[in-house]
């Protein structure tokens, strides 16, 4: 570069990198985030500085408006007269945090940095979204219930964040696990998403204004499936939205191709550079329903759905059990070994067996043909009577009304005289006469659950009508009186809204919550932390599901239960000739889970169905035919061999390789020794008297920081969950901490609070808003292109340079940090700073340099920094190159007959080659580093 190449020329043919300062409309930004459109040019997300527009959040774009990036030679060089040179301290790290890592850094950065175990397990899914073996971070967190999916994707969110790559992030989850999800990824990441679902919508709305898309006016939101799925009302939302980062947790809901689940995934997988897709059970069972899922990530990386192997997508998914080797050894002392499954036997009363025989004789005889000519209903009334009678009175009140609505031939007669005794023998039976319900009385009363104990149990059922019936009555009969008669219990089904499914999950996860026990149907059995503040679970009835059954274990067998799980299930017995009682299925079943936890770690393979309701269907289906439990279980498994080859890699453990490899840290250039130095320092630099200026009390002993939040600091916090400003009185005063043991008290303390879940301290990581407030406050600190000079033991005058290179589609993939003094260059700028005793120890001798003889330098300095980068970006561009070529090698085997095919190839092909380096580094100069000697 020349002094006679025109400073619009250089604009031109750089980036906008985050931390830089822009003129745009007259007045000064600062660059928060830039990404490139098909039409507008770039994108920049802006934060205003000067005093017009100051701390206003702005977007523009450089095909629609004149954006002046400052032209480096032009640079202002000043004095800085503040103790200890912190100013410029301060500007320097702010820059280095400001900067998003480049492409090619593999490692992580912020692992360590949030409020949980670092396990390394729990690292690999961010580890394998960045390793470049995908073109793109996109990937399959398959891993069985309870290992902590939704932590592993705060982790790979938080290293996108850290690379430029997460500013909009849409996370899609079932809807009674939205709050759940909101909630872990605020208090232990930092990362806040705003809810836009049923009741959320209504408590931002009135702050969007009127017909403004919602999605585009939160960068982070989270919305129930249930809701988002409705692509009619929201589609032409969506359409006009590029995401950095989509999650959709439970994917498994996505494979049933035309449903409207699966049109979703459809509309969000082009339009999002990354795309985390969760689930403990992914497969349907069927090669090219699998498939499918994973065209959602790559479109390429399966050449036939017919006809592929676990090898071919390794690369985009990741898989453990809890009996994997490195959970096995990292989880110790963690988590719990589970107890037994414990059968308990519950002799059917008198009342019972009646209808037992009934049941035998007329509808499922061992010889004979039975009174239905609908073959799977009477397993339908067996499996309602062994939940309840009160399951089996609504069940052949159901039928007799379907059957009385139409003509009834001989056979429909024959059947409703045999509903209609059902329906006599079942309608005076009461509490007295159920042995599942005197025996679970007598199973809660053993294990301490009662009104002066606080002991806390999930009691599962598949019927509506058990679950209301139990609600009603255990309370009683376990001696609750007066108010905490009606606070005892809650019940959880599908038939609640979203509000009520959360707000059940919520009572029952606070400690000082008067709720002793949850009684829910398998709604709760996908994705709901239940393991809290329990411990026992109950099966009051049974899925005929291995899947099932272990989902529901799930819900307290997870990371982070302090106790051994226990497991009981009820087993209605019966001595009547012929009668099918929960010995026949339920126990074995039971069995058959339990051995396979214990020796695979999931029993999802066990059948080789791999969905509950296949499970269940072939069942009964094999039952009529004379089968028993274990025949069934082991014919299906044979049915599906033409899968099961590649099942067994697929969810097999992770390979021995890949589960031996560290967890690498990235190479992070820092000037301060942590988040806590920065903070304490970037504080006296901006509010010299904070204790008066922000009302702020520092506890220096528990590390408690309290103040009153600016008025800039209570806009940025409109990004953070409403309910939590709200019950906490963020606008009010904010209570944050580095100390990591008091914001774990903090969390703890809010679960046994039964006003708010929401931690009244936060953890101030690296991407809580207050820390990137005070980074911004700090940046602006130092005016238009002006860059500090600083007194230090150097030789002779050494310019302190970023120099970033970038792809097509505007993020780093090279960032350098060079120092260079006359016509050297290097890039070990921190070292060089701290060589010359740049630090928080060194004096300010308030020396005047001369600025104008050092100003001279710079387009030199300038020149000598980008050779250096030239001559050897060809080496750092081969970082990148090698896995981008693998992909294009790969692309070009992918055989598609049709033009969709190929438009799709070139498409990726396209994408694979905007990824690679192009046009020249962008420049900056940041600071001069001069001698005390040096002649003024």
């Amino acid at each position: 570069m020349t002094d006679q190449q025109p400073a619009q020329q250089f604009a031109q043919e750089s980036t906008y990198p985050p931390g830089a300062q822009i003129v745009v409309r007259d007045e000064e930004w600062l660059v928060k985030n830039v990404t490139r459109t098909t039409d507008d040019g770039d994108r920049i997300e802006v934060v205003g500085i000067s005093e017009f527009v100051r701390d206003q959040e702005s977007v523009f774009f450089t095909e629609l408006d004149d954006v002046e990036l400052m032209d480096p030679r032009k640079t202002t060089l000043i004095d800085d007269d503040s103790p200890n040179f912190r100013r410029s301290r301060l500007f320097l790290e702010a820059v280095l945090r400001k900067t998003p890592l480049p492409q090619s850094e593999r490692g992580l950065a912020l692992a360590d940095s949030f409020l949980l175990d670092p396990l390394p397990y729990q690292q690999r899914p961010a580890q394998l979204a960045l390793s470049g073996k995908n073109l793109r971070p996109r990937m399959l967190i398959a891993d069985v219930v309870g290992l902590g999916k939704t932590l592993e994707i705060g982790l790979t969110l938080a290293e996108l964040i850290r690379r430029g790559r997460g500013e909009r992030i849409l996370v899609v989850t079932p809807q009674h696990v939205l709050e759940q999800f909101q909630h872990e990824l605020w208090t232990r990441f930092a990362i806040p998403l705003i809810r836009l679902d049923s009741a959320g919508i209504e408590k931002v709305q009135r702050e969007i204004p009127a017909g403004r898309n919602p999605f585009t006016y939160f960068k982070r939101v989270i919305v129930s499936i249930d809701t988002l799925k409705n692509t009619d009302q929201y589609k032409h939302h969506l359409e006009r939205i590029a995401w950095d980062a989509v999650v959709i947790d439970e994917s498994h809901n996505l494979i049933n191709r035309g449903s409207l689940r699966n049109q979703l995934a459809q509309l969000l997988a082009p339009r999002t550079d990354a795309l985390i897709l969760a689930s403990a059970t992914p497969h349907n069972g069927n090669a090219r329903s699998f498939a499918e899922l994973i065209a959602l990530l790559d479109p390429a990386a399966i050449r036939d759905p017919e006809r592929y192997e676990a090898k071919d997508i390794e690369h985009l998914f990741i898989r453990r059990t809890k009996v994997s080797p490195e959970v096995r050894d990292q989880m110790k002392g963690q988590w719990a070994d589970r107890g037994p499954s414990e059968s308990v036997h519950c002799a059917a009363t008198p009342a019972e067996e009646k209808v037992f025989e009934e049941l035998a004789q007329v509808w499922l005889p061992g010889e004979g043909k039975s009174v239905s000519d609908v073959p799977l209903f009477p397993y339908t009334l067996l499996k309602s009577f062994l939940s309840s009678h009160v399951a089996l009175k609504a069940t052949v009140e159901a039928r007799i009304k379907t059957l009385t609505k139409k003509d009834a031939p001989t056979a429909t007669a024959a059947e409703l005289a045999a509903l209609h005794r059902l329906r006599e023998l079942t309608a005076d039976m009461s509490e007295s006469e159920s042995a599942k319900f005197a025996a679970l009385v007598h199973q809660l009363k053993a294990i301490g659950v009662g009104p002066r104990s606080e002991t806390r149990v999930v009691v599962f059922s598949e019927r509506v009508q058990t679950l209301e019936w139990l609600r009603a009555a255990v309370p009683v009969a376990l001696g609750f009186k007066g108010k905490a008669l009606q606070e005892a219990a809650r019940v959880m089904h599908g038939g609640l809204s979203d509000e009520q499914q959360m707000q059940c999950v919520e009572d029952f996860g606070l400690a000082d919550a008067p709720v002793r026990m949850l009684f829910t149907g398998d709604v709760a059995s996908e994705g709901v932390n239940l393991h809290r503040q329990c411990h026992q679970l109950v099966h009051y009835d049974v899925p005929w599901s291995l899947i099932r059954i272990e989902q529901r274990n799930g819900r307290i067998d997870r990371y982070g239960q302090a106790h051994p799980p226990q497991f009981r299930a009820l087993i209605l017995t019966s001595g009547a000739e012929g009668a099918k009682d929960d010995r026949t299925v339920a126990e074995r079943l039971l069995e058959r889970e339990d051995e396979a936890h214990r020796n695979l770690g999931t029993a999802e393979a066990v059948s080789g169905l791999y969905r509950a309701e296949a499970e269940e269907k072939s069942l009964i289906q094999d039952l009529l035919r004379g089968r028993t439990v274990d025949e069934s279980l082991q014919q299906t498994a044979e049915e599906a061999g033409g899968t099961d080859d590649f099942l067994a890699d697929f969810f097999g453990s992770v390979g021995e390789e890949a589960a031996a490899e560290s967890t690498a840290a990235a190479d992070v250039p820092r000037l301060f020794t942590g988040t806590r130095e920065f903070v304490d320092e970037a504080v006296r630099e901006v509010y010299p008297d904070a204790q008066k200026q922000l009302d702020m009390d520092h506890d220096t002993k528990t590390g408690l920081i309290s103040f009153k939040p600016p008025p800039d600091l209570i806009h940025r916090m409109k990004a953070l969950p409403p309910d939590y400003r709200r019950e906490q009185r963020l606008g009010e005063r904010l209570l944050v901490t580095l100390n990591r043991k008091l914001a774990n008290l903090s969390l703890v303390r809010a679960r046994e609070s039964s006003t708010s879940s929401w931690p009244e301290i936060s953890l101030l990581t690296d991407l809580h808003p207050v820390v990137e407030w005070l980074t911004d406050k700090v940046l602006v600190r130092l005016g238009r292109q002006e860059a500090p000079v600083i007194t230090a033991d150097v030789p002779a005058p050494t310019y302190l340079i970023q120099g970033i290179y970038s792809n097509a589609v505007g993020r780093p993939t090279v960032v350098k940090w060079m120092a260079v003094t006359g016509d050297k260059a290097t890039d070990d700028m921190v070292a060089i700073l701290r060589r010359a005793g740049v630090g928080p120890t060194m004096a300010n001798p308030l020396r005047r340099h001369n600025l104008n003889s050092l100003q001279a330098g710079i387009p030199a300095a300038l020149e000598a920094a980008e050779t250096f980068l030239s001559e050897r970006s060809a080496d750092w561009d081969k970082a990148l190159i090698e896995p981008i070529e693998q992909y294009k090698q790969r692309l070009s085997q992918w055989e598609q007959p049709t033009l969709a095919g190929e438009q799709t190839r070139a498409k990726l092909a396209d994408l694979a080659d905007s990824l690679l380096t192009t046009g020249r580094p962008m420049l900056r100069v940041l600071a001069v580093l001069n001698s005390a000697a040096a002649r003024v």
